[in-house]
């Protein structure tokens, strides 16, 4: 069960979540499949327990904290009474993407498909951390200047220190890439995405970068992503639009332009199939707010 009041931001404009911290002594909240829109953060403090992340399972015990994308489907059971806190955080309340210049190897502890999903730390090391979750608690619950920037940089330190401490661990480990050929093909699939998704926007293209067939390519992302490519492509484009939309000043027409697309009714039309608004309203939705967030406990 939860222990303490969850604190959390909420989106005003699409009432989705956008920032939350929970301490929990059980494995209530994460013994059923999740697949959420967020990422993840679970600090396990006490206790033992056993995640299984994307077809794979790994024990994991006291001083692991593990780190979850969006959309990946993990399962947490306890084998021994557990206690943790646990970090979520919406892509459109900190994009990893567009923090790669300040944290270059976040790809180490998120989407790293070779590597298990987890880090393990020292008593010395948990007390830096644990200083970092009292400045983001404190910090969630006022309503002062720059409060998402404040969160945000908090979140940065968190994940550079993660990353530094994955590095450590898996050189000493002398950890091998998977013998398995699909995780290569999803990863390489994953990253050529990130890489073309403003100018390359169809299934074929991708499978040509790759040098598969895309029917290969389609029945790999399915099986072990129970998605069709093409939704993969347009879910990194819509995504993007979003966070133009919603952080920048651009035109729809200028943004349209910057992902790829001929005109701006062609995007339009695109970003409804998705999202089921035009680009303006969900823009408009976001001006119309009194503010970006506010505060539930």
């Amino acid at each position: 069960m939860i222990i303490d009041s969850t604190l959390s931001l909420i989106n005003s404009a699409d009432k989705n979540l956008a920032f939350r911290i929970r301490h929990f002594e059980d494995d209530a909240a994460f013994k059923t499949l999740q697949e959420q829109a967020y990422s993840s953060i679970i600090w396990l403090k006490e206790g033992s327990a056993n995640i299984k992340v994307d077809f794979s399972e790994f024990p994991i015990k006291a001083g692991s904290i593990l780190f979850l994308s969006p959309f990946q489907p993990f399962v947490l059971e306890a084998e021994e009474e557990i206690k943790g806190v646990c970090i979520d955080f919406h892509p459109e309340f900190f994009c990893l993407m567009k923090h790669q210049k300040e944290i270059a190897f976040c790809g180490l502890i998120f989407n790293n498909i070779y590597d298990p999903p987890f880090i393990t730390i020292t008593e010395s090391e948990a007390v830096l951390f644990e200083v970092l979750i009292v400045q983001l608690i404190n910090e969630v619950q006022k309503t002062a200047l720059a409060q998402h920037d404040i969160l945000v940089s908090i979140l940065k330190i968190f994940m550079i220190h993660a990353s530094r401490i994955k590095m450590q661990q898996s050189v000493a480990a002398e950890i091998p890439l998977s013998d398995q050929e699909h995780p290569f093909i999803l990863q390489n699939l994953k990253d050529a995405i990130d890489a073309h998704f403003r100018e390359k926007h169809s299934a074929s293209e991708y499978a040509e970068v790759l040098k598969i067939s895309p029917k290969s390519l389609s029945k790999i992302t399915k099986t072990h992503l129970n998605k069709t490519l093409t939704n993969l492509i347009s879910e990194r484009i819509v995504l993007e639009a979003k966070r133009d939309l919603y952080m920048t000043g651009k035109s729809v027409k200028e943004i349209a332009y910057g992902l790829g697309f001929k005109d701006e009714y062609h995007f339009s039309r695109y970003f409804r199939n998705s999202t089921n608004v035009s680009p303006q309203i969900y823009r408009d939705s976001l001006r119309s707010s009194k503010s970006e967030v506010k505060i539930a406990v």
